[in-house]
């Protein structure tokens, strides 16, 4: 076989399913081998960016890395830029195979050459280029490997174009053929120590990250928090890292969550920090919503993450569910809990139950345009218990993020520490690839659904049905938020104007709602999740509900707006 060939065997066999790509003449030999293979469903999208996204949430949902092909070197390649920027810090498993001029023309400053490794290093795991055809099945193997070990992110493999048409020999072995289980090891003596913390705590809170759903760990977290009466918080963007309507969950923690569980962590004398560096979106790096005088237990897979933001009493580098694991076994027979510790838990869940009541209300108000807090609750009525939600960056989707419900983890695709704003779209097509079954609504303003609605008609023409709720308040919302209340409302470069995009939607083959009342985004959304079809909800948002998120960032300018 060719090394095209090559390369598609070595996918099958890994039981990949989905290969998201932009065709260009330089991997064509990759491209007919494809069309073999019914095995695997090439999804063509109209521009690189978003196929890296789609990879991005496929590899989000299925824990198997995401398949991106970039078909053209230079431009296409150039084009994966801010996907793989994306995944690198969402620490998401993709693996992304793209072309470099011919062998005899590297170097030479050719046509469509630019220098790749340098592009693609600072941006992923590994960016490896093949020497020789024969060696394609060992880079595929390592491509997986390296994306799925340890803290997983994205890996590019680069091929000079003849190598795809050059003839190999030798059997094509399965890329994951020795799969990563589970990694880290677990002493007995720390672990022993970690008990010993959470027997004499009197006000011990839980903060669980990306890497309890990483290592599909929610269900024994879930058991173990509610068996210890433990509190449980979310990090930043990881709302679904335990159902919402969990007994110990309250939600996320820091500027991007909610008052109840940053009380919980403001007033702890013992925070488990699970699968979660403790980051800047969760933190701020400050004790603004962690108890300073808090002893630190952090659990993480990498040891570079474990100590560096706060000073830590315990440290244990290792997967995160065989650490709950051990802590379960190590505290099976504790049922100690003090009566103050159960009180205080007692009085957060009156405060939980308060926070969602009070929501509630401010979801029924009927002003116009509509206000986020009446579109949430909207959202909520209608949304079904399995489906998967994308937000975007920018100010209404942070605002969403704790104000929806989720309860089939993985349910929550967000930017994370990119903050990238036209993500959300092509994630949630990613998305219902890796989950067919599973409804998936996609959230977004208008400024980010603008920069990638093109995908509409590849949704359309591939039959992956989301729902999309765009919400258009005729503004980059969050700049303008800053202009407003550090700038004396010197507006400039804000405001922008947008097509109906309903009716772009049915232009496109799919299904259009028109949004500006009371009711109607719940209607829409209810005959949208009914109709087997890509739909669009174009929804007319308050322009003055801006939320300042970054206040830190402009404490310069307070003086100056006084």
């Amino acid at each position: 076989m060719n090394g095209g060939e090559a390369i598609v065997e070595g996918l099958a066999l890994a039981n990949v399913t989905h290969v998201f790509g932009l065709l260009g003449s330089t991997t064509l030999e990759l491209y007919d081998a494809l069309y073999e293979h019914q095995s695997i469903n090439y999804v063509g999208v109209r521009d690189e960016r978003a196929g890296t996204h789609m990879a991005d949430a496929m590899g989000r949902i299925s824990g198997q890395p995401g398949i991106v092909l970039a078909g053209q070197a230079g431009p296409g390649s150039a084009n994966m830029v801010t996907g793989l920027a994306q995944a690198m810090l969402a620490y998401s498993p993709v693996v992304a195979i793209t072309g470099l001029a011919a062998t005899n023309h590297l170097g030479r400053d050719t046509f469509q050459e630019i220098d790749q490794q340098a592009l693609f290093s600072p941006i992923t795991k590994r960016t490896m280029s093949v020497p020789s055809a024969e060696r394609i099945p060992e880079f595929l193997k390592e491509a997986f490997r390296i994306a799925m070990a340890g803290r997983k992110g994205p890996v590019v493999i680069q091929i000079p174009r003849d190598l795809f048409a050059s003839e190999i020999t030798g059997e094509i072995k399965n890329p994951v053929d020795c799969p990563i289980e589970s990694l880290g090891t677990t002493s007995s003596e720390g672990i022993a120590s970690v008990c010993s913390l959470i027997r004499k705590a009197k006000a011990p809170v839980i903060i669980a990250g990306g890497g309890v759903k990483h290592g599909k760990s929610s269900e024994i977290l879930g058991q173990l928090a509610k068996r210890l009466v433990i509190p449980v918080t979310a990090s930043a963007g990881h709302a679904d890292v335990l159902p919402t309507d969990h007994p110990m969950f309250f939600g996320q923690v820091g500027p991007r969550g909610n008052d109840v569980a940053s009380k919980l962590t403001r007033d702890a004398d013992l925070i488990i920090a699970l699968g979660t560096r403790l980051g800047f979106n969760t933190t701020f790096y400050t004790y603004n919503d962690i108890s300073p005088n808090a002893k630190i237990i952090q659990v993480d897979i990498s040891e570079e993450a474990v100590g560096r933001y706060f000073p830590i009493s315990i440290g244990v580098v290792g997967d995160v569910g065989l650490v709950i694991k051990a802590i379960d076994e190590g505290l099976k027979n504790f049922n100690e809990v003090p009566i103050l510790w159960k009180e205080k838990i007692g009085s957060a869940c009156d405060q939980r139950k308060l926070l969602w009541k009070n929501r509630e209300l401010k979801g029924v108000s009927e002003s116009l345009p509509l206000s986020p807090e009446r579109i949430f609750k909207e959202i909520r009525d209608v949304l079904p218990r399995n489906s998967i939600v994308t937000l975007d960056a920018g100010t209404l989707c942070l605002q969403a993020t704790d104000q929806l419900k989720y309860f089939q983890t993985p349910a929550l695709l967000t930017p994370l520490d990119f903050g990238l704003v036209g993500f959300s779209f092509a994630a949630g097509l990613g998305a219902k690839a890796a989950a067919p079954e599973r409804p998936v609504i996609t959230l977004m303003g208008d400024g980010g659904f603008a920069m990638t609605m093109a995908e509409i008609t590849t949704s359309v023409r591939h039959g992956l049905n989301t729902v999309s709720i765009v919400l258009d308040n005729g503004c980059w919302g969050a700049e303008k938020a800053y202009q407003r209340d550090y700038y004396n409302g010197r507006f400039i470069g804000c405001d922008i104007t947008n097509p109906p995009f309903d009716k772009v939607a049915e232009l496109c083959g799919a299904a259009g709602y028109a949004v500006s009342e009371a009711g109607q985004l719940s209607d829409a959304l209810s005959l949208a999740l009914s109709t087997d079809k890509t739909s669009i909800i174009h929804v007319k948002v308050d322009p003055n509900s801006m939320v300042s998120f970054r206040r830190d960032s402009f404490q310069h300018r307070v003086s100056q707006t006084l």
